[in-house]
Formats: C-alpha cells, structure tokens, sequence
C-alpha cells in the first residue's frame, strides 16, 4: 500500500472509528440511564433534555463573576480584602444558586452561606491545589453535591488567601453523574484503543524503516559505504530505500574510482619521471660530449646527434601520449572519418612499419585475408595509432633473438577482424583482464625498467570502441602475447 493511501486509511480509521464506537457507547449509556431516570423520577424525555446539562447551566451562570474575581486576583488582589466588594459579589450570586467563601490561611474570613460551608468546607482544596473538571470548577459529589471554583491569592501582609465560588447542584440526579462518568470513561478507552492500533500500524510502517534509513545514513557517514538496506515494501518508504541503496552503491564507486584515480596519478607521476629522466639523461650526456669535445670526428658527432634526436622524440611521443589521454579523459578525442580501403591502408602500415622493425631484427609475418573492395568508416590517424601502441609493446616486450610479429586480417561477417601476434614474454592469466585499463602494468617491478606510461592499450581501447568495434587480448606467458580488435565495416560493402 502507498503511504498516501496509509495516511488516508489512517485519517479514515482515527476519525470514523471514535465517532463509531463512541456513536454505540453514548446510545447504549444515554437508554440505559433515560430508562433508569424514568423509572426513579416519572421524567419525560423533554425534560430529561434539561436535566441531562445543569452542571454547564449553573456554571455559565457563575462565569461572569468568576472571571472577574480571577483578574482582581492577578492584577489587584488587595480587592479581595474589602468585604465591601466581596459581599457585592455574593449578592450577585445569590439568585445564581451559589455564594462566596473567603479563606486566610486556614481561617474562613467571609461566608456567603454558613449552614453550606459546613457540609463543604472539608473538601475544599488547599492553597496552592489547583484542579479543575468543569469548566473552571470542580465537582464535589456526595449527598450534598456542589461546583466549587477556586482562585488563589497572597493578602497585602503576605498571607496565603484563597476565594471561593461554590455552586450547590443538589439538583442533579445521581443518573445524571454515570452518565457523565460513563460517557468519559467510554471516549478515553475509545480513544486509547484506537491510538494503540494507529500507532503499531504507523511504528510498522513508517517508523521502522524509517529507523532503518537513519542507522544506515550514520553507518555511511561514519565511513561505511558497506552497510547495505534492503527493502521491504512497495511504497515510497520502499523506493526510498532502493534509491539509497544505489546512492550507496554509486558512491562507494565513485570513492573507489576516486581513490584508484588517485594511486593511479601517483603511479603515472612516477613512470613519467622514470620515462622522462632516462631520455634527458642521455640528452644531457651526449650535448655535453659536443659541448667538451669528446665528439672530435664527423662520425661521431653525427651518431651523438642522432641519438640526442632520438631521446628528443622519444619524449615527444610521451608528451603527445600524455596529451591524448587528457583528451580521452575529458571525452574528447577528435575524430575525422573517413571511407578507407581496409586492403590498402594496412598494406601501407606494413611497409612503413617494415622499414623500423626490420633495423632491429624484428621479421613482420602479414596476411590480409579481406576482399580487396571492403572498406570500413574510420579515422586514419587515430587507427595508425592503436596499431602503432600495440606494435611498440610487441617490440618492448620481446625477449627473443629474433623477433616475430605476426598480422593477420580476417573477414567475420559485418566485421573485419585484426590480429597482431608477438613472440615475446607473454602476459600472466591473471594480468590479461586489466592489460587495457588506464595505467595498468603487468609485473609493474619488471616493466618499470621498460619504461611507459601504462596508457597505450587504454588509449587504444578508447579508440577502437569509439570505431563500433572491440578490443581483447589472448597470451601465453612465455610464449607470446595476441591483441585482436574489430572494425565494422562500411554498411554500403555488406552488397558487395
């Protein structure tokens, strides 16, 4: 059930249950009592009318002069101690069925009515004892019942004064006195036995889970993103707990991710200090070999600055690496494409890629297995570069005399699937997973001396999904490692 239709349900109950079941009680105590006075007293019911209120009519009728006593008492209580004022008072009262009693301590200095004060004066409250149950009254049953009101007061000497209002109700019917006892006693168990039910349906509903969410918010903010709520209902309670459950679940990623981004921004730190002192050193090194001289033949100072321009680049395809991943980072890596000839553009990569590898006495295996006509929708540049990334960690991680580089492109339907195999160390089962995740490194204590950043294969990963297409790796350790990745191919070829 929602909690709107809760609340309604509970409105309905805590109006309409009272009015109900006090409805029944009042009907069955009113017949009861009119059968009970019309037997004692031969009253018709007209009358009964008249007499079932006369505690309210000879209250009202006292009301005037009690309020105005009750204001003397507050702002000029000396008034009370001039009987003049007090018998004028009494006066008034005299046709109201009541008179006035002066008390001092506890002397009795003004009576209205003396032969009445002695029936009454045992029961009259104390200074200080202040209790009302009609009105501004209370009512003293017995024999001889009366509606006595009360208003205490300090004399100009200090002294304890009280003055009273006494109402005789000898009038009234003992009938009258259940009625009013019974009807009282029926509306507070009425109104207890609905309370109870409002309140455990209300505790059950709203107040538990409620309880729930508050330990759960202070779990999480003293740090415990792992105390998770589950919910038992449907309403909006229920979806409140779903909803912090996900915030939860969103947050302790988002810290996660902060706290990996964090040690991974350390670790770049440090892979690029490593990467970028080992160029500048060897820069640093050979321009002072100029600068001193040790380079005293052409041939030598040609070779040291080939290599001077070597390190230079080297630290230039760091910088522009670092650059791209800034761009992937924020999502916004440009991309110009293009229709290209699949057939002719690796054929291209080949032998550029041929003329590099062949210096280091690495041999390209290539076997292109697409229709010469299929062309695919891509960025040339940023496709010669995840070949290029995946092609220099071939190279970095050969461990043989000779170097073996396989390339081979398969057709696989709507897609032109491209593998690049190495005979080099291989990657561990366990690594293979994370080997495209950004500044990921496998055996990070053997690869610090290979140098990178650990973006390539991110980089790359990036890129191919952005082409439509995949990215995985399949290796040996020890044996070799393959990076395979789709490309999907122009939609105008699937004809051809």
């Amino acid at each position: 059930m929602k909690l709107k239709d809760r609340l309604f349900t509970a409105f309905f109950i805590m109006i309409a249950m009272p009015i109900m079941l006090l409805s029944i009680a009042a009907s069955t105590i009113v017949n009861f009592q009119m059968n009970s006075i019309q037997e004692s007293y031969d009253v018709e019911a007209d009358t009964l009318q008249v007499l079932t209120n006369p505690i309210q009519i000879l209250n009202r009728l006292t009301r005037g002069t009690y309020n105005e006593i009750k204001l003397a008492a507050l702002k000029t209580p000396q008034m009370l101690e001039d009987e003049t004022y007090i018998k004028k008072w009494n006066d008034d009262l005299q046709d109201k069925y009541s008179f006035i009693i002066v008390r001092r301590n506890n002397d009795f200095v003004y009576t209205g009515n003396e032969k009445k004060l002695d029936i009454i004066s045992d029961n009259l409250q104390e200074f200080g004892v202040y209790n009302t149950n009609v009105d501004g009254g209370i009512y003293i049953g017995g024999k001889n019942p009366f509606l006595v009101k009360a208003q205490d007061f300090y004399f100009s000497d200090g002294a304890e004064g009280t003055i009273f209002v006494i109402t005789d109700l000898n009038t009234l019917v003992p009938q009258i006195k259940s009625v009013i006892k019974q009807s009282v006693i029926s509306f507070l168990v009425i109104l207890m036995f609905t309370a109870i039910i409002l309140m455990l349906w209300i505790y059950r509903s709203i107040i538990l889970p409620l309880n729930v969410l508050r330990v759960a918010m202070n779990q999480i903010k003293d740090g415990d993103l792992d105390y998770s709520v589950q919910s038992e209902s449907e309403d909006e309670i229920g979806q409140i707990c779903d909803d912090f459950e996900e915030m939860r679940i969103r947050l302790k990623e988002l810290i996660d991710s902060r706290l990996q981004y964090e040690e991974d921004i350390k670790e770049l730190i440090s892979n690029i200090s490593h990467d970028l002192k080992t160029p500048l050193t060897a820069i640093k090194g050979y321009s002072e070999g100029l600068v001193d001289g040790v380079a005293d033949t052409p041939e030598k100072q040609e070779k040291y600055l080939r290599t001077i321009m070597t390190k230079a680049n080297d630290m230039s395809i760091l910088v522009d690496e670092l650059a791209f991943y800034t761009k992937i980072d924020c999502n916004t890596i440009p991309y110009s494409f293009k229709e290209i000839n699949l057939h002719e553009y690796f054929d291209d990569c080949i032998e550029d890629l041929s003329l590099d590898l062949e210096v280091k006495n690495i041999d390209i295996l290539y076997n292109n297995q697409i229709d010469s006509s299929v062309e695919v929708v891509a960025d040339a540049e940023q496709l010669k570069r995840v070949i290029n990334n995946i092609m220099g960690n071939a190279v970095k991680y050969l461990d043989k005399k000779k170097g073996v580089i396989q390339i081979r492109i398969h057709d696989i339907g709507a897609y032109a699937q491209v593998e690049i195999e190495d005979n080099g160390i291989g990657i561990p089962k366990a690594d293979i997973p994370f080997v495209f995740d950004r500044f990921y490194r496998a055996d990070a204590s053997r690869n610090s001396k290979k140098g990178g950043s650990g973006l390539g294969l991110a980089i790359s990963k990036k890129i191919i999904e952005d082409h439509a297409g995949k990215i995985w790796a399949e290796s040996e350790l020890g044996e070799g490692t393959t990076i395979i990745f789709t490309i999907k191919k122009n939609v105008k070829m699937k004809n051809k």
